[in-house]
């Protein structure tokens, strides 16, 4: 199995429409008539959630009509979000078919299915042409992908001259092993975690100027307090990132934490523009 196998795989659930369609209905929610913000519980899979995809949305600069690339878009989730907040048409790729073809249900019963698109395929061979976007982001996806040269270049590829690109992963911050399982993978073969400057490197090799980075650590660690406070007050709630990550979602989410906490991992966000 290669390791773009492993990696949807490892993502896959299986029944995942269903359960999220279910758990909206629990709540009440019309389940053709959806807004955005109804999937935010569900579709932002990064650290601090629809709060870190509009951080995020600030420091890229988006403006209305820009065409976007969503490279790694799981559920879409932040593609339906800057097509309904900032007037953008959204393209996104992901490796797992089954998050493609949920993505591309929950935008038409949210009513954004003339707006943001979504196929199944690889980052490493991106199916548009040359300056197709004028902008592209990833939100903790470089950590599944070991040929961040590779995938820097394919995004600068599509870009036109001057896109923006704005990246949010999780990065090496200090020595260790990373305890697994995490969100991203069940075992190490999978995660290729790196540190900032290994991307700074990279994406100046593809033709990137890093305008902006930001460490986001202190803001993870907020997010994960109030995890804590929520959970003290029993069970999850019917709609979540539990439903995502399947039934060791608790060590997954614990593991990361806690790597988080001791200074071996943290969130980073980088803007950077096409030469």
């Amino acid at each position: 199995m290669s390791v773009e196998e492993g990696v949807a795989r490892h993502y896959a659930h299986g029944a995942l429409g269903r359960t999220i369609l279910e758990a909206l209905a629990s709540a009440g929610k019309d389940v053709e008539h959806l807004a955005p913000a109804d999937l935010a519980p569900v579709d932002e899979f990064h650290i601090g959630g629809r709060q870190a995809t509009i951080a995020f949305a600030a420091q890229l600069g988006v403006r209305r009509g820009m065409r976007l690339l969503d490279v790694g878009c799981g559920l879409g989730g932040a593609a339906r979000y800057f097509a309904h907040e900032h007037g953008c048409h959204v393209s996104g790729i992901d490796l797992t078919e089954e998050y493609v073809a949920v993505a591309n249900d929950l935008a038409r019963r949210a009513g954004l299915g003339e707006v943001v698109a979504y196929r199944q395929g690889s980052a490493l061979a991106l199916p548009w042409a040359p300056g197709s976007f004028d902008g592209a982001y990833l939100l903790h996806v470089g950590m599944n992908i070991e040929d961040k040269a590779g995938l820097f270049a394919e995004i600068r590829r599509v870009l036109v001259p001057s896109g923006v690109f704005g990246i949010y992963d999780v990065m090496r911050a200090g020595a260790g092993e990373i305890a697994y399982p995490v969100p991203w993978a069940t075992l190490a073969e999978t995660s290729f975690v790196a540190d900032p400057a290994t991307y700074r490197r990279l994406l100046e090799a593809a033709g990137f100027e890093v305008l902006a980075e930001r460490d986001r650590r202190e803001f993870a660690l907020e997010v994960f307090r109030q995890m804590r406070a929520r959970g003290a007050g029993g069970r999850p709630a019917p709609l979540g990132l539990h439903i995502v990550m399947g039934a060791d979602a608790g060590s997954k989410v614990a593991n990361m934490m806690g790597d988080i906490e001791r200074g071996l991992l943290a969130p980073v966000e980088m803007i950077c523009r096409a030469a």
